[in-house]
């Protein structure tokens, strides 16, 4: 699987690449149909304490899949939209027709 991270208006942060890369590895062990993964990484502004937003599109055989998490820290964002990224997987992987 080839993987693209970005930050966008946010600074790099190697320990999230890091950690986004491992969490990646090992979806894409369990679903060996994975093609790429395109990661964003954004900082947005909030009152509500959240703002640290993870965007990541996955392109498998059919529609690609996305997921996209706000939460207070970049780390709780991937683990999020990684848990996403999974339930959708599974249910692409129960209904290959979609």
């Amino acid at each position: 699987m080839q993987t693209t991270i970005q930050f966008v208006g946010a600074r790099q942060i190697d320990a999230v690449e890091e950690l986004t890369q491992k969490k990646l590895d090992k979806l894409a062990r369990k679903f060996n149909w994975i093609i790429r993964a395109d990661v964003f990484f954004k900082e947005e502004g909030g009152s509500d304490g959240k703002g640290k937003v993870c965007d990541i599109r996955l392109s498998v055989p059919g529609p690609r899949i996305h997921a996209t998490s706000n939460e207070a820290s970049f780390e709780a964002a991937v683990a999020e939209t990684i848990s996403d990224l999974e339930r959708q997987l599974k249910k692409r992987k129960k209904d290959p027709g979609k």
